[in-house]
């Protein structure tokens, strides 16, 4: 208020300096004898009351503009005049003309001017005076109280003769005057009347005096009258918005109630939507000034969800752009408003940084309000910035919260990408001056697992970069930069990407800070060919997009890359190679086929083609002896000639000689007979072509494997390079690639000058030789199985060029050569079992996997090094001894289907004493199939029931797929969506690990992203479908057929398997695209829709839109139809699993009673093998498992569902034969019983944990229930405990004691308190129940008994803790007792150490003790009150007589 006081005498001080230095001035050029003439001419001098008496009590009145003269203190004057009314011979009428007086003498508009400022001092009292400011006249005759109340009447009554008037020559606003004579008075007669005096002049007058008057209102009132007067300014700022700043203003200076205080912020609330941008700053400082702990949280939610930062800010930005297309005046005038209007949020903000910063329930408040919404339509741009300001104030601590809650929020698609880069483009100043907070949480978010969470952190960078200064874009790259350096795999690929965006986008703007990235070469021994290629093309676009600018980066390119190439070590040459072709794909590229605008560009200078000419010959020159790198030198010239964009120059260069080359390279005549030594017998085979002329052509595969066999002595010599060009058939398919990309650019995707490749024969052997393989020499073996490993390749190369032909021979060809690839793997898998030590020729060259060779079935892998000889002969004699668990089994489970199991893990063959070996385990060595390969699905499916005669007419119409292609293609799908569409959040990043095999035969897929990748999946859902619904025909007319039976003939078992494949491949893939985890993403919903879509529309085909949670009903109902012709268990269960994320998905809650019902359907299913024997093994086990759990988690009442079982299931299997099973769950048989006993257990333990603890303050309702639900769960504990005696292997044991002992823990914790409040009103069910339950601890007790006499170690751990709460359960039963007041009905006895069937163990500390058979005394069953318990409180003191094995243990 002191503060306030000043302010606003500061006005009055400036008219009073000048008055008194104008007349100091004039009486400085008179004489002595002269000042007092001229004073005497100015003043006023008159016989009324007024006049006078104030000249007798020391006021003397002057004209014009000299200032009052006050001759005494100002306190002896008020005490004179007071004086001299009060003795007056007419008083008190003399109070009535004294203020006649004063009336007539201030209708002149100069004296009452002098009146209301300040006066001045007299020459005599200026030596004696020592008050430096002087009180207005008006000011002193307020402060007399019988003057008091008609002054002010006066001064009222004179306020609107001025209140209309202009500015006056003087300057002086009168108004503002009179008012400030209210200010500061020492005490006021009658408040409520100026009060009321006050708002009717407000009502009155206009804005700027209403604003003028508001604001004095504090240093006017007394405190007694601040609520009276809050109250009109509340309904006078409903009334009028433009009296907030000033209203708002003196309310923050009021003293008010509680009460009020918060109405007034209720209506203010009300009215902020409506509030201009200019006044919002002060509109929040009130909201947030006078916050309450207590009201913090509902205060900042109102808040905001009242500030609407876009509509205010909107209108200035629509003003600019606007304006832009007016004249340059106009536009800069609209720039200010809109500056003034950034100004104003970037007030607000500071506000708000002030209240958090200050007020610590204020930023708790703002975490809470933000964290309560729970959907992105809600959520605002304040929020993100107010997080910004919270993480700059906060502290360590607090910091992880804000990051915590803006990750989450991100997870569930709260807060998406739009809103930043409204936040970004709108408050552009606000954001930068929070940039540090900025760079940290985007370095916090892009460290997440989460995909969501990592790309929201991307864009922060990009957004950073893009908006903000030089500085700023320094620490962006800066940080992008260190990031690239980590050496975290995700964390490298998501920095790169970014990179690479701003250079596509901003190159000029980046090409400023290419020193920094730079950098990032010294880096890449930690880099993945693929973060390579992206390094390089961020690197080569800097350097080559702005000609000689960037020539200091062109020159460290070359050197780095030369170096690299003439690298002898096959790692630095392959970087070499990569970074080469990606900077010749940037000096090449085409932008004329980007910029529609520059079609009349000039193509690349010859400076440019030179040097690509150059380092495209270098790079030939130096990978041409070595096989491995030109074939990957093949194949990144074929990535970058698949794109597209190349200069035509460049293009011409590298398609000119690849075509000639391949042919004198790999293509030779066939010839009738052939001639040569190889290592084994030439023969020409797989030819589809009709006529076998001497003018066809051939592949020349044998021959040339031959030759480099023997010549070299090996297939690979790491470091020795001959002089000659190595003409390899490693590099057979990466040519090929090369040479039909060219191809298709060429002649813009038509392959018929290449056609004959698709369907000519290849030079290898007999293939009759694998059957005989065991016979040949090791050579001869190594050398067929190259072989058959370069002829897949060829044709899984060759299917990946012509599977887009529309042709139908081609098509044809291509299933044939499908057809060829699934019976070419079935050699190679008995040719590599005959082979052990094998390593395959390379065909992926862009990863280093020579140095992992795969598993080898008849043994553990051969290790290198010096104990490679003592591993074959141990290979040798281990072989045959090898069950179904080999390492080749259990390396990849993840990644094989359930028939994969059946048909294709090692195992023994008893007739001919084979060993089959696990062929995806050697997929590193296979040429990666293209995307485009799988719209081969749209093919019709023929199963060979539908096999006749007319096949061969029939195939020249309608091209079919075969179920063994169909097989091998859906394995490809299931395993690239696996690799790229990742359902959870859960991989954690490892420094520096390599991620080895799983990137390996991805190249080409990391082109795509998952988005991309997802789209595709969703375009091939209509086929999918299709033979979904084949396969789910099949198995129904086969069950219809054979009444449920499955024929066991062996043409039908193995179609039987293919088809049951083909279910299981179908199911998986539907699971991994709709568990994607970016479907949670805003911008993919539309993808989802539209998947959903396409099964919705199986189901029944609409002609309308479907809206959301309609199409998740009926892709829902769709899916649950096929449950009734699943095949395997596995099977069962990914369809189970398909359901539940299609409910998870779903908005509605409506599905958990359906997957509860459709997991038991399963579980009451038997599951028989085409064989007729029923499925087994671990696989099927762990599925059952994981199917019992759904059950479990998803029925209504676990713990009835778990008596079911129990009480129902297995009494039906203990009464049954030795292989049979129950007749309720058939899949509960005496092999599955450990499966179900663990998960019944599990969900027991966890369901009593979810059941709350007893309160006191329960009602009887709430107490009966719990004590209903735990009877039922002692119940169920107590079978399955008791199930022991019967089932009491070893692994039984352990699960009975581990969660027996959680239950009892959650029995002490959560039913106990229960039973202390229940006992009284349910004695009865109290006592019957801890009688049920103490039966099932007696069995606990003899299985500890048993588990020490059996010295088992794994099993004797879990006793210790579980005695400890057995004791514990006997006292705080008697503790439950004491409190009832009922201990005399506990009794304490010892219990005999017995095994599980309740034989005493009979030791020698047991027979020396003789009273130990008091423990099988039980109470009269006659007194209610009686409760038995069995423990040990002399445990500790007999424990030192006793034997350990037999000691004294409490129950």
């Amino acid at each position: 208020m002191v503060a306030k006081r000043r302010l606003s005498k500061s006005a009055d001080d400036h008219h009073e300096g000048n008055a008194r230095d104008i007349s100091r001035a004039k009486k400085s050029k008179l004489g002595e004898r002269k000042r007092t003439t001229s004073a005497q001419e100015g003043e006023v001098d008159d016989d009324t009351v007024f006049v006078q008496l104030l000249k007798t009590s020391g006021v003397i009145l002057k004209y014009g503009s000299q200032p009052n003269k006050l001759t005494l203190d100002q306190a002896v004057f008020q005490k004179k005049l007071c004086q001299a009314l009060r003795k007056h011979p007419r008083h008190p009428n003399v109070v009535q003309e004294f203020i006649s007086g004063l009336e007539s003498h201030i209708e002149d508009r100069d004296k009452f001017r002098n009146c209301l400022l300040p006066c001045g001092q007299s020459q005599e009292g200026e030596s004696s005076n020592t008050v430096s400011y002087q009180e207005s006249l008006i000011k002193l005759l307020l402060g007399i109280e019988i003057l008091q109340p008609p002054v002010m009447n006066t001064l009222f009554e004179k306020i609107p003769e001025f209140i209309y008037d202009g500015v006056p020559e003087d300057g002086i606003n009168m108004p503002r005057l009179i008012i400030n004579q209210f200010k500061w008075l020492d005490r006021i007669i009658d408040s409520k009347d100026l009060t009321s005096k006050t708002m009717e002049l407000i009502s009155v007058a206009p804005l700027e005096i209403q604003r003028d008057i508001i604001t004095s209102l504090p240093e006017i009132l007394e405190d007694a009258q601040h609520n009276d007067i809050a109250k009109e300014l509340n309904s006078l700022l409903q009334q009028n918005t433009q009296l907030t700043v000033p209203i708002l203003d003196a309310l923050s200076s009021l003293n008010l109630r509680a009460e009020l205080l918060v109405e007034v912020r209720h209506s203010v609330m009300s009215t902020l939507s409506a509030v201009k941008l200019g006044d919002l700053p002060v509109v929040v400082k009130f909201i947030l000034h006078a916050i309450r702990a207590a009201d913090a949280v509902e205060v900042i939610t109102e808040l905001r969800k009242n500030l609407e930062l876009e509509s205010c800010v909107l209108p200035s930005q629509l003003q600019a752009s606007q304006d832009k297309r007016k004249q340059k005046s106009a536009t800069g005038s609209s720039m200010n408003q809109e500056d003034s209007g950034h100004d104003c949020v970037a007030i607000m903000f500071d506000v708000i940084k002030a209240a958090v910063r200050f007020q610590k329930a204020t930023a708790e408040a703002w975490i809470k309000a933000i964290e309560s919404v729970d959907s992105a339509a809600e959520h605002k741009v304040i929020d993100l910035l107010v997080l910004l300001i919270l993480h700059t104030t906060s502290t360590s601590n607090s910091k992880k919260q804000v990051e915590k809650l803006l990750r989450n929020k991100i997870r569930l698609g709260h807060v998406r990408d739009q809103l930043l880069q409204v936040a970004f483009r709108s408050h552009a100043l606000v954001v930068r001056e929070y940039f540090p907070s900025v760079l940290s949480l985007a370095q916090t978010l892009l460290r997440s697992p989460d995909a969501s969470v990592v790309s929201f952190g991307s864009q922060m960078y990009k957004q950073a970069f893009l908006m903000f200064d030089s500085y700023c874009q320094q620490e962006v790259v800066g940080a992008l930069v260190t990031h690239v350096c980590s050496g975290f795999t995700a964390e490298v690929d998501v920095s790169l990407d970014v990179l690479t965006d701003l250079v596509s986008h901003s190159s000029s703007a980046m090409a400023v800070y290419a020193v920094f990235v730079k950098g990032i070469l010294d880096y890449m021994d930690s880099l993945s060919p693929q973060q390579i290629r992206k390094l390089f093309f961020v690197l080569s676009t800097l350097a080559f997009s702005r000609g000689q600018e960037g020539s200091h980066i062109q020159d460290d390119m070359h050197i780095v890359v030369r170096k690299q190439l003439s690298s002898t070590i096959s790692k630095y040459k392959r970087i070499g190679i990569i970074g080469a072709v990606m900077m010749v794909g940037c000096m090449a590229y085409d932008r004329s086929k980007i910029e529609s605008s520059s079609s009349d560009l000039p193509s690349m200078s010859k400076e440019s083609f030179r040097q690509a000419t150059a380092l495209l010959e270098l790079v030939r020159t130096c990978s041409e002896h070595s096989p491995e790198a030109a074939a990957l030198y093949y194949d990144e010239l074929a990535n970058l000639v698949q794109k597209g964009n190349l200069d035509p120059q460049v293009q011409e260069l590298i398609g000119r000689s690849v075509l000639d080359d391949f042919q004198e390279d790999f293509v030779v005549d066939l010839l009738p007979e052939t001639y040569g030594k190889y290592l084994l017998p030439l023969k020409s085979m797989y030819n589809l072509d009709d006529e076998e002329s001497e003018g066809g052509i051939v592949i020349n595969l044998l021959p040339l494997l031959s030759n480099s066999m023997i010549s070299t002595g090996f297939e690979r010599a790491p470091g020795k390079q001959g002089t000659k060009k190595r003409i390899s058939p490693v590099s057979l398919a990466s040519f090929f690639r090369l040479l039909r990309f060219c191809e298709e650019v060429q002649h813009n995707g038509n392959l018929e000058e290449i056609d004959a490749l698709l369907g000519c024969p290849l030079y290898v052997t007999n293939m009759e030789l694998v059957e005989k393989a065991e016979s040949l020499s090791k050579q001869e073996r190594e050398l067929l199985c190259s072989l058959l490993f370069h002829v897949l390749n060829w044709f899984r190369e060759v299917v990946n060029a012509f599977c887009k032909q529309r042709d139908t021979e081609m098509k044809g060809k291509v299933l044939l050569r499908l057809q060829n690839i699934t019976q070419l793997q079935v050699l190679l898998e008995k040719c590599i079992a005959a082979t052990p030590g094998y390593v395959p020729p390379l065909a992926n060259f862009d990863s280093e996997i020579t140095e992992v060779p795969p598993t080898v079935a008849p043994a553990a892998t051969a290790k290198k090094g010096k104990k490679d000889q003592k591993g074959k002969k141990k290979q040798k004699a281990e072989g045959n001894k090898n069950s179904s668990t080999d390492s080749s089994q259990t390396e990849e489970p993840a990644e094989e289907s359930q028939v994969q199991a059946e048909n294709t893990q090692v195992k023994e063959n008893t007739e001919e004493g084979k060993v089959f070996v696990n062929l995806p385990n050697y997929r590193a060595y296979f040429r990666e199939l293209d995307t485009d390969v799988f719209f081969v699905l749209q093919c019709g499916l023929v199963t060979k029931s539908l096999l006749d005669t007319e096949l061969h007419t029939k195939v020249t119409e309608v091209v079919q797929l075969g179920s063994s292609e169909l097989v091998f293609l859906l394995e490809d799908l299931s395993r690239k969506l696996d690799y790229m569409l990742v359902a959870t959040a859960s991989k954690k990043m490892l420094f520096l690990k390599v991620k080895g095999d799983r990137d390996v035969g991805f190249s080409h897929l990391r082109q795509m992203t998952p988005q991309q990748l997802a789209q595709f999946a969703v375009e091939l859902l209509n086929p999918l479908c299709n033979h979904l619904e084949n396969a789910h025909n099949y198995f129904q007319v086969m069950m219809a057929d054979n009444n449920g039976v499955v024929d066991v003939l062996g043409a039908d078992v193995k179609e039987h398997q293919q088809m049951a494949a083909c279910y299981q491949l179908l199911l998986q893939i539907l699971n991994t695209l709709f568990a994607w985890c970016g479907f949670a993403q805003h911008e993919n919903r539309k993808l989802l829709k539209s998947a959903l879509s396409v099964l919705a529309n199986r189901l029944k085909a609409g002609d309308g839109e479907l809206e959301l949670e309609e199409l998740f009903r009926q892709t829902f109902r769709y899916l649950q139809n096929f449950h009734s012709s699943i095949p395997r268990c596995a099977s069962a269960l990914t369809l189970t699993q398909l359901l539940i994320v299609i409910a998870a998905r779903s908005p509605d809650n409506q599905y958990k009673e359906k997957i509860a019902s459709i997991a038991r359907g399963f579980l009451c299913q038997s599951w028989v093998l085409p064989s007729g024997e029923k499925e087994k093994g671990i696989k099927y086990n762990e599925a059952l498992q994981t199917l019992l759990c759904i059950y479990l988690k998803h029925t209504d009442d676990v713990l009835k569902s778990v008596e079911e079982i129990a009480g129902v299931g297995i009494p039906e299997l203990l009464n049954s034969t030795k292989d049979g099973n129950s007749v309720t769950f058939p899949t509960l048989t005496r092999q599955t019983f450990l499966v179900f006993y663990r998960v019944m257990m599990n969900e027991l333990d966890k369901s009593v944990k979810d059941i709350p603890a007893g309160k006191e303050s329960d009602s009887a309702e709430v107490q009966v229930e719990k004590l209903l639900r735990w009877n039922v769960a002692v119940r169920d504990f107590h079978i399955l405990v008791n199930l022991v005696k019967v089932f009491d292997s070893r692994p039984v044991l352990g699960v009975c004691l581990k969660h027996g002992r959680l239950f009892i823990e959650s029995f002490l914790k959560q039913g106990m308190p229960l039973l202390d409040y229940s006992f009284k009103k349910h004695r009865d069910d109290v006592q019957s129940l801890l009688k049920t339950l103490q039966l099932s601890t007696r069995q606990l007790h003899h299985m500890c008994g048993h588990t020490k006499l059996n010295q088992d170690t794994n099993l004797t751990n879990h006793v210790p803790l579980l005695k400890k709460l057995l004791e514990l359960f006997v006292y705080r039963v008697k503790a439950m007792l004491t409190i009832n007041k009922c201990q005399e009905a506990f009794w304490l006895g010892n219990l005999k150490n017995r095994d599980l069937q309740g034989e005493e163990i009979v030791s020698q500390g047991s027979q020396q003790e003789s009273g130990g058979d008091e423990e099988s005394q039980l109470p009269d069953d006659d007194s209610d009150e009686e409760i038995e318990e069995d423990g040990s409180c002399e445990s500790d003191t007999k424990k030192a007589t006793m034997d350990d094995d037999e000691g004294s243990d409490s129950d």
